[in-house]
């Protein structure tokens, strides 16, 4: 007869807790660490951006230098459209892992150099902002001018290209002048109305000196200083574009306003 053998006895492992075992406690975390750590996570994130922002800018930087080359080639040595497609074939041969040399980049750059012929303007506001973003306003916008405000208003917002191409859409820089010139003609009548309310005591309004604040009109009618009334509403008039309500001055000072539009 076959003898039964014993049944194999399990063994058992004791579980010990993590917080009983030395080595497998959490360690304590020091005083200050946390606020060491966040800072830390701070200062790594600003440097992945400006190092993405340094990037950027080099890049945009090359572009204009390649686009400006060809451009100068073309005008200068009379070189054709098909130069840019042989171009692109040996840049993307000789640097196969970069992207960016297809003919309608190369293109791009071309008329991204002829968009804006000053190297200095390119460094200090064109390269702040991504290519592609460049590559918008090149499609969309004929005023340099325009373009340039675009260019300010996205560094300064921080848009993305979907909120570009909104803004240009929705004409942002027609809408905002606009209301730059309804906010200076009701300055304007402000100023008109106290004028008349003065002339009771003073007669002639060419003698009248006026302290008009239009700092929120813009840069160049920051007038803060004393000027005969004629010409401060003739100077604001002309910088404020409005010439449709200068026959507002009043009876009394048509003539000097007439005088200063003259002189001015």
């Amino acid at each position: 007869m076959k003898k039964k053998l014993p049944a194999a006895t399990k063994k058992t492992t004791a579980i010990i807790p993590a917080s009983d075992h030395p080595s497998l406690a959490s360690p304590v975390v020091p005083a200050g660490y946390e606020e060491l750590l966040q800072e830390l996570k701070t200062r790594i994130r600003h440097a992945q951006i400006r190092a993405a922002l340094a990037v950027n800018r080099e890049l945009v930087l090359l572009y204009w230098q390649i686009g400006r080359d060809i451009l100068q080639r073309q005008q200068g040595q009379g070189w054709g459209a098909k130069v840019i497609d042989r171009l692109s074939n040996d840049l993307r041969r000789a640097f196969p892992e970069m992207k960016g040399f297809s003919p309608r980049n190369l293109k791009y750059m071309r008329a991204f150099a002829e968009a804006w012929p000053d190297e200095q303007f390119v460094q200090q506001l064109a390269a702040q902002i991504p290519w592609f973003h460049n590559c918008i306003l090149l499609d969309k916008l004929r005023d340099a001018d325009e373009r340039e405000w675009y260019v300010r208003k996205t560094i300064e917002h921080g848009w993305s290209r979907n909120i570009l191409v909104l803004q240009i859409e929705t004409r942002l820089f027609h809408r905002q002048g606009k209301a730059v010139s309804n906010f200076a003609r009701g300055k304007l009548h402000a100023c008109r109305q106290s004028a008349r309310r003065r002339r009771g005591t003073i007669t002639p309004i060419s003698a009248i000196s006026h302290r008009c604040s239009l700092e929120g009109v813009g840069s160049r009618l920051s007038i803060g200083f004393d000027l005969p009334g004629h010409v401060l509403f003739a100077r604001v008039l002309r910088a404020a574009g409005d010439f449709r309500n200068r026959a507002a001055f009043g009876q009394g000072s048509q003539s000097g306003a007439r005088g200063a539009r003259r002189k001015l």
